[in-house]
């Protein structure tokens, strides 16, 4: 499933499907999501850019 992501404000982000969806997530919603993806590792670099 491919998708971007789109930091919109410090707790949400919203992630768009190449299908034409989108969801708005929380932190924690981003993070269960992104675990399900296999992608923990882009979670981690993600907040280490939001607060740099």
């Amino acid at each position: 499933m491919s998708f971007n992501m789109n930091r919109i404000n410090p707790n949400q982000t919203q992630v768009f499907f190449h299908d034409g969806r989108y969801e708005t997530l929380t932190n924690e919603e981003l993070e269960e999501f992104l675990l399900q993806m296999g992608m923990s590792d882009v979670n981690s670099s993600m907040e280490s850019e939001v607060t740099d």
